[in-house]
């Protein structure tokens, strides 16, 4: 079996060049075969993650750097049953990992990916766009994507950048009018956030959705309808801790399989941190699951926030 390390050198700010000599000090006593790549531009990920997995040889492939990192490489492995993927977390967010509570400490340590256990998890599908954690429409999508350029600045880490898109896009205008179709049924109207939940954390440890399992074939949305700034400003620690069904006033929590959102313009959609433009948005549970190994013993269920470690490289 081949590990081949996958990495993207900005992430984190760009202190990843170090990966190569750590993966080579873990790997070569344990007579592993092993490869490191990196990558040049977006997409890079998918595209290498994708022409190993063809071989068709048996890889477990490691997504070195962030969430948009994962994203790519899981693009890529999907639907190769002779590919598993995994995170060794060197992002600012890192937020797929949080799932798994406490033991998401344990994926910064690369022995620990090394005795694995394995499951098949779901996909979000976003207009032919896969996504492992989340998919956003509305006010949150344009502070999710407006944070790569906080990022960017020192000392400023991921939930900072969080806050300062949060407070820039306040004065962009907090909510739209979208129709919105879940499952059939019609919930149009003015809305300020519209996220769909495979994962249950985003923005740099946003607590979304509790209830998310990633294997249970089921998605969970969040809308959030129309609210003013007072509202935002004094429940936004809530939503951020877990509690948006604290709100059932003005926030909607549904488990379902598929959402369709038509804009009043094109809008900018959040797929795992990425960009996508759209004014009409359709949202599924994809056909497409993917393997994801993990450190053994650790569990997504009945898991709690935790802080996390910083990377061991």
């Amino acid at each position: 079996m081949k590990h081949l390390f996958i990495i993207n050198p900005v992430a984190g700010k760009g202190k990843n060049d170090g990966i190569p000599a750590h993966v080579a000090a873990v790997m070569e006593p344990r007579g592993l075969d092993f490869a490191c790549v990196f990558t040049k531009a977006p997409g890079d990920a998918t595209r290498i993650a994708e022409q190993e997995a063809a071989l068709g040889g048996e890889v477990r492939i490691y997504a070195c750097g962030g969430d948009g990192t994962l994203n790519e490489v899981i693009c890529g492995a999907a639907g190769y049953p002779n590919a598993a993927v995994t995170h060794f977390p060197c992002g600012s967010g890192n937020d797929f990992i949080k799932i798994f509570g406490a033991g998401a400490a344990r994926f910064f340590y690369l022995g620990e990916l090394l005795d694995a256990d394995e499951a098949m998890l779901d996909l979000i599908d976003c207009n032919g766009r896969l996504a492992c954690s989340l998919c956003s429409v509305g006010f949150d999508a344009r502070i999710g994507i407006g944070m790569a350029d906080f990022k960017k600045l020192p000392f400023v880490s991921g939930p900072a950048a969080y806050r300062l898109s949060l407070l820039k896009n306040l004065l962009q205008g907090t909510h739209r009018p979208y129709r919105i179709t879940l499952d059939g049924e019609d919930l149009s109207g003015e809305y300020t956030l519209i996220a769909a939940c495979n994962g249950r954390y985003y923005g740099s440890g946003f607590y979304v959705s509790p209830r998310a399992m990633p294997d249970d074939g089921i998605l969970e949305f969040v809308l959030v309808k129309e609210v003013s700034l007072f509202t935002i400003a004094s429940v936004v620690g809530h939503y951020a801790s877990g509690e948006a069904e604290r709100y059932p006033q003005f926030i909607t929590c549904r488990s379902g399989r598929s959402l369709r959102v038509v804009c009043d313009r094109p809008s900018m959609v959040n797929v795992d941190g990425e960009r996508l433009d759209a004014t009409e948005v359709c949202i599924r549970l994809s056909e497409k699951k993917f393997r994801f190994f993990y450190p053994k013993g650790a569990t997504w269920r009945n898991t709690e926030q935790t802080e996390e470690p910083a990377a061991q490289i």
